[in-house]
């Protein structure tokens, strides 16, 4: 519950936040932070951790139905991860940027699993999404899978403020090619 409340703080302001603006915003009082975390450095690591883990967004895409049309999964998928990413950055750049460095080592915390799991699971639950469509499919959902993940997750600074495409126009060009017209002009 506290570190629920402190991260959309702590993607504002950083390490800036208070611990008092954070007991405000879980509704409760100040020493219970510090009942519950070492001090705010300890706070700011648990934020992080919360940050970069992947367990929601991989109930997110468990719960798009399979029943969907492939292209209408995918997009959802594609938000998803998206808005997952999203969130991630912002609050690791908003720690960076304010001086924050975290303080503890991978062996003095709970265990998040590591980042090949987080990928393999990723991995897994966007092929799990394709899968029903294996026999109308050119590459194994597998493959599909993967080739999806590398184009949403390959991303390049826009020049000129161009922005990146939707998740609607990567699937699009995914599933059915960039092409106009079948056997049109390259």
């Amino acid at each position: 519950m506290i570190v629920a409340a402190a991260l959309p703080l702590v993607a504002e302001h950083g390490a800036a936040v208070t611990t008092g603006q954070i007991a405000r915003a879980a509704g409760i009082g100040e020493g219970t932070i510090f009942r519950v975390f070492a001090d705010k450095d300890a706070l700011l690591d648990a934020c992080t951790l919360e940050a970069m883990n992947s367990a929601h967004v991989l109930r997110e895409l468990d719960s798009i139905p399979l029943d969907d049309p492939l292209d209408a999964r995918l997009v959802q998928a594609a938000e998803a991860l998206r808005a997952y990413l999203e969130r991630m950055g912002t609050v690791m750049a908003a720690l960076a940027a304010s001086g924050h460095r975290r303080t503890r080592t991978a062996g003095d915390g709970p265990a998040l699993g590591s980042r090949e799991n987080a990928v393999t699971a990723t991995r897994q639950a966007v092929t799990d999404l394709v899968e029903p469509d294996r026999a109308a499919l050119r590459l194994a959902p597998e493959k599909l899978a993967a080739v999806f993940l590398r184009m949403l997750f390959s991303r390049s600074p826009q020049a000129g403020g161009e922005a990146e495409p939707s998740a609607a126009e990567l699937v699009d060009v995914l599933l059915h090619g960039a092409l106009a017209a079948p056997g049109g002009a390259a």
